[in-house]
């Protein structure tokens, strides 16, 4: 009777560890110690604007006329040319993104030797606001931004292309402006939206870009540099004169889709 009693209760345990083995191995079983806590993900990291690299600047233009032709003739080189109204009143034009002086100079040579260019000026990177402002004092770039787009108004603009497409125009605006501060900000109203990082209408800071879907479509068509106080500067339509206007009024109210910043933690805002 001993006997049997004792290999009772070996078969029942044995049976007790096949079914805790086999629950565990199919999910019936739960253990009651608590599964440890997934690693904590780490924040992403907000994407940032590469510095341009050498720039050629070429011509001192009374006429707007005059630096808008020498601009598109350029710009259908692939040089992503642009022009601005320099302190001296004067409008220069400027183009391209080259690694090294030495390139820059090259391609210089060549566009003279080919009497596109007469005098040129080799734009160095560490000529820019970006390298010199950047980590000067919180905000000082978006400062130079907004002085940028501030410059532009009452400029004619004249950028041509495919604006009603692609928002050529008020994209290449906003180019320039990032460009001239040393960012290489990409050409188109798109590109641009895909490029920075979200941010919200109420956390806008001046400098950042402000996007807008004009055509009825839903897609991005317009982009203006937002100043503050609600308002930023913008190329309303081909031939027409750089302006400010409300994010506020009826029309770009109804049309908004969002706000992006590209100056990553550098440079915070100073509101």
């Amino acid at each position: 009777m001993m006997g049997g009693r004792k290999n009772r209760c070996r078969i029942m345990a044995m049976m007790l560890v096949i079914l805790v083995l086999g629950g565990a191995g199919c999910g019936t079983f739960r253990r009651e110690a608590p599964f440890p806590p997934p690693p904590t993900a780490k924040a992403p990291v907000g994407k940032e604007l590469a510095v341009l690299g050498y720039a050629i600047q070429a011509g001192a233009f009374a006429k707007l006329d005059n630096a808008v032709r020498l601009m598109q003739k350029l710009d259908a080189l692939g040089l992503d040319a642009y022009y601005f109204r320099h302190a001296s009143d004067l409008y220069k034009v400027r183009f391209g993104n080259f690694p090294t002086r030495k390139e820059a100079e090259a391609r210089a040579v060549k566009l003279k030797g080919d009497g596109l260019i007469e005098e040129f000026y080799i734009v160095a990177p560490e000529e820019s606001p970006v390298v010199r402002f950047r980590r000067y004092q919180p905000g000082t770039l978006r400062k130079m931004l907004v002085d940028t787009a501030e410059g532009f108004i009452g400029v004619r603009y004249e950028w041509g292309g495919d604006s009603a497409e692609t928002g050529f125009d008020c994209s290449g605006l906003a180019m320039a402006v990032y460009k001239l501060n040393g960012l290489n900000l990409p050409r188109h109203s798109r590109a641009q939206f895909e490029a920075g990082n979200p941010v919200e209408q109420e956390e806008l800071a001046p400098g950042d870009l402000v996007f807008f879907a004009t055509n009825g479509n839903g897609a991005v068509s317009h982009v203006g540099i937002y100043t503050g106080n609600g308002r930023f500067i913008h190329a309303p339509k081909k031939g027409d004169s750089i302006r400010k206007s409300l994010l506020t009024s009826s029309y770009f109210a109804s049309a908004y889709l969002g706000g992006r910043s590209y100056l990553g933690r550098d440079d915070p805002p100073d509101r």
